[in-house]
């Protein structure tokens, strides 16, 4: 008995972290995370383009330092709503026709929800059940002006990202994220012959962001950090999305 109790008390911390809490917290009255498992297929829902060449591409940094990026779970959708406030005209088509290039390069499976009144915000909660029922918030895509969001001031186009979660024991994966777009400014791209191909390749370098690319020195791809003109994924841009759509499947989240 005194061996089975020192046994137990040597491993119930292990079983505690990995099992027994992230069982139990979804339960709380309260709790930030939503039940583990909602949306979870057995296998990935989409496979990764191969053979898509080579050339400069860069991942977020992984907050775990033994695990070389991060990615969402291909073995659930990424679910995106819209804000269509202070959308210029055909702004809602251009947002899916990026998404659905972005989820071409990644294999990864995205599902419009529908629209919005959700405002971005540099502190958005990543489980918001009272909006979004008992799951991870979707991606949030706003049009949005400096003036709501002051990030955008200048000649920033856009801004993407991602939030992360994590059980220990298991691998780091993103589930929410937003993409800011300056209304003003692609609203004036518009207007330009060819406009409508500009803003929807601004539109696919932030979703690259929120899937996890990072900016690259290289002009030759569409994530270079400093505008380029470019209006398709070049090779290294489709080189660091195939890779990203090999994410972990992590059904304990």
């Amino acid at each position: 008995m005194v061996i089975a109790l020192l046994v137990g008390l040597y491993y119930s911390p292990v079983v505690l972290d990995r099992h027994i809490m992230p069982a139990l917290t979804p339960l709380v009255p309260g709790s930030n995370v939503p039940p583990r498992g909602v949306d979870a297929a057995a296998a990935p829902l989409g496979t990764p383009p191969a053979g898509t060449g080579s050339g400069s591409f860069r991942l977020q940094e992984s907050p775990d330092p033994g695990q070389d990026f991060v990615a969402y779970d291909p073995c659930r959708p990424i679910r995106y709503v819209i804000r269509t406030q202070d959308s210029p005209p055909g702004g809602e088509d251009l947002i899916h026709q990026a998404v659905a290039e972005i989820s071409a390069a990644t294999g990864l499976r995205f599902v419009y929800d529908g629209s919005t009144t959700e405002a971005p915000t540099e502190q958005r909660k990543k489980y918001q059940p009272e909006r979004y029922g008992k799951r991870w918030a979707p991606v949030l895509i706003a049009w949005s002006t400096p003036e709501e969001t002051p990030d955008l001031a200048g000649d920033v186009g856009g801004l993407g990202g991602s939030d992360y979660a994590h059980i220990p024991g298991h691998p780091v994966v993103y589930v929410a994220g937003q993409v800011m777009l300056d209304a003003p400014d692609m609203s004036r791209f518009l207007a330009y012959p060819g406009g409508a191909t500009l803003v929807r390749a601004v539109i696919m370098h932030e979703l690259s962001h929120v899937v996890g690319l990072a900016h690259v020195e290289d002009p030759s791809q569409l994530m270079y950090g400093d505008g380029n003109n470019l209006t398709t994924l070049a090779d290294g841009d489709r080189a660091g999305l195939a890779l990203l759509g090999t994410g972990a499947c992590v059904p304990q989240l």
